[in-house]
């Protein structure tokens, strides 16, 4: 390969982990504004059967696209049980939590709690995946947790039960995601077999716990079913359900879990900004306003230095391969 193509490939490796990056973002800012029109516009009663709804569609679309050979991904064996473990688990804590927490919290607290998920996936990474951060990372990170204190210290609608969710949530959200790194980089089951047995082996057990719950009975009798409006949320939830484990996952494979997380991080403070002018339950402090800010400029610069690192790492690999290949065709002459 000469000393153009690997640069192209290094390009083209730094715009593939732009772009999930970006993916990532725009589902899980669409799934959240869809996710808080049913569950606060339309009070659907059942956060669980929701989280039901968007494993069902993902376990549904992943069949008929491997059916079609349109994607591929192990036949399920004794094995596959070995391999997931325990993402399934950690995958349905965190739908459920995120699912709950979205109920029961404003949507410019909602996001801003959650920043509390980039230092647990640090600190995971550090502890699971052996892996160390330059300084400016860390200061960038810290700069996004203490705008999340600032914001949260004006919270003028505290909720027990809604901080007790979100806090669960980011910690079943750090370990999904260094746990889905750790798998698709040593198991082989491949992106779409992590999602794919991820939603297979959790929907019968959250299905029977919605039932135990009384979840279920509360879902099938939710007067807005006969609703359009309502049942097409409802199925556009679903479905984005379905995108956003993938976009998470594609996030993951081509960039670390800690820049899906802060990737995730700086849409929650955009859906934030929006949130003041649209929702109607966010109440308005500069304390908080000011605390949003700092996350979004600590969030932007974790992505400048993490997005222009990568490509400069790429274009010093390529210039090292050029001069490699320079020194291996001036040798013959000397001789």
């Amino acid at each position: 390969m000469s000393a153009e193509e690997r640069r192209d490939a290094a390009d083209h490796s730094a715009l593939l982990k732009f772009l999930s990056a970006v993916f990532y973002a725009g589902s899980s800012f669409l799934i959240t504004v869809v996710n808080k029109t049913v569950l606060t516009s339309f009070r659907f009663p059942s956060y669980l059967c929701l989280g039901i709804g968007q494993m069902i569609t993902t376990v549904v679309v992943l069949y008929v696209a491997k059916m079609n050979k349109m994607v591929q991904f192990p036949d399920l064996d004794r094995s596959i049980v070995i391999k997931i473990f325990p993402l399934p688990l950690l995958y349905v804590g965190n739908h459920v939590t995120g699912l709950g927490s979205t109920k029961k919290l404003s949507l410019p607290m909602f996001t801003v709690l959650r920043k509390f998920t980039i230092l647990m996936t640090m600190m995971l990474e550090a502890y699971m995946l052996r892996k160390t951060f330059p300084r400016r990372i860390v200061c960038s990170v810290m700069a996004i947790m203490f705008g999340a204190l600032v914001a949260a210290s004006s919270d003028l609608a505290f909720d027990v039960g809604g901080y007790t969710f979100i806090l669960l949530n980011d910690a079943f959200t750090a370990a999904n995601g260094v746990y889905t790194k750790k798998k698709l980089g040593d198991q082989g089951l491949g992106k779409y077999g992590v999602l794919f047995y991820n939603a297979l082996f959790i929907v019968i057990p959250t299905l029977l716990a919605s039932a135990v719950t009384g979840d279920l009975d509360k879902a099938v009798v939710f007067e807005d079913w006969g609703k359009t409006t309502f049942v097409l949320c409802f199925l556009i939830s679903c479905f984005m359900g379905f995108v956003l484990m993938y976009s998470i996952v594609l996030c993951s494979y081509y960039n670390s879990a800690l820049t899906t997380t802060v990737v995730g991080a700086i849409k929650n403070v955009a859906v934030a900004y929006i949130g003041i002018f649209v929702g109607g339950d966010y109440l308005f402090s500069w304390t908080n306003f000011l605390g949003l800010t700092i996350c979004m400029s600590g969030g932007l610069v974790y992505s400048y230095l993490t997005f222009s690192t990568s490509k400069s790492a790429g274009s010093d690999s390529g210039d090292a391969q050029e001069q490699k290949i320079h020194i291996t065709e001036d040798s013959p002459r000397k001789h």
